[in-house]
């Protein structure tokens, strides 16, 4: 499969043109050079099914891949019992856009620890999302979608990149969304060179294997982060903090890894999104018109 770049939402540029509606992101991207698109559900699944069904043809139409992101606030770590079927819920109606837009990768928070310890919420998580997700692959059809818990970028959030991992070991739909931004804000500005990022991949491989680490969802952008992580995310034009793309692209044309890219930045998302996807592509051509001895 191809690498894919794309924002999640459209940025200021989208609307300053004039646009609005998800039925008119599908050509503007396209136009714009870029060739996915995450739709984030983050606030609450606020459309239609039907609209959705629209605007999936015409993602179809103009061969962009979509991603779509889950609210915000679940959390598979709240000990109450009704908290846990609302995020269950949430998964649910989540695989059900899923299919209506014709997507195939579903983001979702794993978890926050709340007044748990943090290797009480993570126990919690763990078993639940065994139950969970081993009980909705009896119930709904899976096939040709992911599910991808996220990396996180504060201390009381459970989703280190080994956390995350080693919970999608629960399932076999389950993949990884590598958020660096969060990876390096959590890390307190860790991924400076390539070997910081293949230390990602190598856990993930090792624990995942090849093809599912392929199919990993990605998030990038610069965020700011203090002692706590993550305090705000940032355009690329930021000079103060991390973490920059080129390390990464260079991982990801050693390991032949070509999953999707969604740009997070604060306000230029389809932007900062072309950015990454003009380096990787310089790379790519200079890896490939390099003399072979």
């Amino acid at each position: 499969m191809d690498i894919k770049f794309g924002p999640s939402g459209c940025g200021d540029e989208f609307y300053a043109q004039g646009h609005s509606g998800i039925t008119e992101v599908p050509s503007w991207l396209y136009n714009y050079g870029l060739d996915a698109y995450e739709y984030s559900f983050g606030h609450g699944y606020q459309m239609s099914t039907e609209t959705a069904k629209k605007a999936g043809v015409l993602f179809k139409q103009y061969n962009l891949a979509l991603s779509l992101h889950a609210p915000f606030y679940i959390n598979f770590a709240n000990p109450d019992p009704v908290m846990y079927e609302k995020t269950k819920g949430y998964i649910k109606t989540g695989v059900k856009f899923l299919k209506a837009f014709g997507g195939d990768h579903l983001v979702f928070h794993p978890a926050s620890c709340g007044k748990l310890q943090r290797q009480e919420a993570l126990a919690l998580t763990q078993s639940r999302f065994d139950e969970f997700f081993n009980a909705l692959e009896q119930s709904e059809n899976l096939d040709g979608l992911w599910l991808c818990p996220e990396t996180m970028g504060k201390t009381m959030q459970i989703g280190t990149y080994k956390e995350v991992v080693d919970l999608c070991q629960c399932n076999k739909h389950l993949v990884p969304t590598f958020d660096f931004g969060h990876i390096n804000s959590l890390e307190q500005g860790s991924l400076k060179v390539p070997q910081d990022y293949k230390k990602v991949f190598d856990y993930c491989i090792e624990k995942l294997g090849f093809e599912r680490t392929n199919n990993c969802h990605i998030h990038f952008s610069k965020i700011q982060y203090g002692p706590k992580g993550e305090i705000k995310h940032l355009n690329f034009d930021d000079n103060l903090y991390g973490p920059n793309f080129e390390p990464l692209a260079q991982v990801l044309l050693e390991y032949n890894l070509t999953p999707r890219i969604i740009c997070e930045s604060m306000s230029m998302m389809p932007h900062d999104a072309l950015q990454m996807k003009k380096i990787y592509l310089q790379m790519k051509e200079n890896i490939e018109n390099k003399p072979k001895h």
